[in-house]
């Protein structure tokens, strides 16, 4: 009988380049490339090796079996938000492993759903300041005056919550935002996409849709979009849609070699399961 699964950690090989493909689309990829949810997904495919492993395998089959669970549990937060175009690096989370307390569950003993919003709103200040600190700091004095009633102000207009899963206490969450679609030259406003991610479960507990005004509070109007946050609009746009790319060209080395194991394991002639050592 084939070895049960050693206790081998593998060197990752490295992912394939596939080739880009650029779209002329100016909105952002809203459903990922298979008919799953990417969080589905990603729950899918470590239940499909994890019945590679329970059938038996080979010592280079275990150890191919363990990198590809070491990319899904090293890259999760990109198969699952990047692969619809949010930016998952640490200097673009608007909130990135923020603890969950007890306190915002409620009488029915789940995260309350204002907390949700407060996450959100949280998460877009800081979305704002990752521009000033890390992203366009040439403008850092006006992207931080954004967030103050000084001169021209970013307001909400409104804001849509999809609730996906009840969370519950302990967790942390990560809060991704990104361009909805990009925005037209002398527009006053722009939509966000936002994911609220467990980290426990590692799927999306929420998702909001933020309607954003300009407004120029010495004028008491609203006023058109600047040219430095289109300028960085612009390029955080294209990162977008690379990210989307990127991810899907992960998801696709990962499938490819889940169905290679499960070809040479239990969707193969003749199989037989490993029932264990037994005399």
């Amino acid at each position: 009988m084939p070895p049960r699964i050693p206790s081998l950690r593998p060197s990752l090989p490295n992912l394939p380049c596939l080739p880009k493909r650029h779209s002329s689309t100016q909105t952002s990829p809203a459903h990922p490339p298979s008919s799953e949810s990417p969080s589905r997904w990603l729950a899918t495919t470590k239940s499909r090796i994890g019945k590679c492993i329970m059938f038996g395998l080979t010592h280079p089959q275990a150890r191919r079996a363990a990198g590809i669970l070491e990319v899904l549990g090293r890259d999760w937060r990109e198969l699952v938000a990047g692969r619809q175009g949010f930016l998952v690096d640490r200097r673009r989370a608007g909130l990135y492993r923020h603890r969950v307390v007890w306190g915002e569950m409620d009488s029915m003993g789940h995260v309350n759903n204002v907390a949700y919003i407060r996450y959100a709103e949280s998460a877009r200040v800081q979305w704002v300041k990752n521009y000033a600190v890390h992203i366009d700091p040439g403008n850092a004095g006006s992207w931080m005056e954004t967030l103050t009633p000084r001169g021209d102000g970013l307001i909400l207009r409104s804001i849509k919550t999809f609730y996906r899963f009840p969370m519950t206490w302990p967790d942390h969450i990560s809060v991704y935002h990104k361009l909805r679609s990009l925005p037209e030259p002398g527009s006053d406003n722009f939509t966000l996409d936002v994911l609220i991610v467990s980290e426990l479960r590692q799927r999306v507990a929420a998702s909001c849709v933020e309607d954003i005004v300009l407004y120029d509070y010495k004028a008491g109007q609203k006023t058109d979009i600047k040219p430095f946050m289109m300028d960085a609009f612009e390029t955080a746009w294209e990162e977008q849609l690379e990210s989307t790319r990127r991810a899907e060209r992960k998801i696709e080395w990962v499938e490819e070699r889940v169905r290679e194991l499960e070809r040479e394991s239990w969707d193969r002639e003749g199989a037989v399961e490993d029932m264990g050592g037994g005399s």
